[in-house]
């Protein structure tokens, strides 16, 4: 089922606050704004709204039987990765990658953003893809897809139209092959092995070195300049210039 509301101020706000009253929302019920005011990224910071991009939020219910629930966001990032390149012109799709732990890059620059929340037994997973625009991000790139596709013309509904069955796809996956499945695909979808990234923790901490993939928990491996490694489960990723 999509919701659409006009105006909001966070889709995965909204869908938070209607779960903590009590309110059964089903599975894969997705929520979609035409604009938000107040969408959020990681570390609570603002996601800012352009005109006619896609700020969308649904229901996961856990089952006791599932993968750990963090992986979701490797299940989720996948998915909008596979609308992605399928928006993009055949010979451009290369140019599409993941970057741990929630964005989707083409060509190095932010395209597509992630949060997951939860709620007891129940994820709100929220996506905000740029379609027609791209706010400005302090240190960072940012595109839009119908800068990439001159025929690109989808509207937020379409897009959520094609993008929602992606997500049942990848978590049809996750549940079927389980966590080993999903590293190894979701490393075949990022950027190449010995990309340089820099890393926040959050911390106050700053760590530079080369991605070397996911360990087995979906965590972060960053080989430092001494060729030991670092396992990063929190963090800001950026990749260096």
């Amino acid at each position: 089922m999509i919701e659409i509301v006009e105006e909001t101020g966070s889709t995965n706000a909204d869908l938070l606050d209607r779960l903590r009253k009590g309110e059964e929302l089903v599975d894969g019920h997705w929520l979609l704004a035409r604009s938000q005011s107040k969408g959020r990224g990681r570390s609570g910071r603002p996601w800012l709204a352009t005109g006619g991009n896609l700020y969308a939020s649904t229901i996961l219910r856990l089952r006791e039987d599932d993968p750990p629930a963090h992986t979701l966001s490797l299940v989720i990032g996948l998915a909008v990765y596979e609308y992605v390149c399928g928006a993009m012109f055949d010979h451009d799709r290369d140019k599409v990658a993941l970057k741990w732990p929630n964005d989707v890059l083409i060509d190095g620059a932010k395209t597509a953003g992630i949060l997951l929340e939860r709620h007891e037994d129940t994820v709100v997973a929220g996506v905000g893809i740029n379609l027609h625009g791209a706010p400005e991000i302090a240190g960072r790139k940012t595109t839009y897809l119908s800068q990439w596709n001159s025929k690109y013309e989808a509207s937020q509904e379409h897009a959520l139209k094609y993008l929602a069955p992606c997500v049942k796809r990848e978590l049809d996956h996750w549940r079927t092959e389980g966590t080993p499945h999903l590293i190894a695909r979701w490393c075949a979808a990022a950027h190449s092995i010995g990309t340089k990234l820099v890393v926040h923790d959050g911390q106050g901490q700053v760590a530079a070195g080369k991605f070397a993939g996911l360990d087995q928990d979906g965590a972060l491996i960053l080989r430092l300049p001494d060729g030991q490694t670092r396992v990063i489960h929190a963090g800001d990723v950026m990749l260096e210039d």
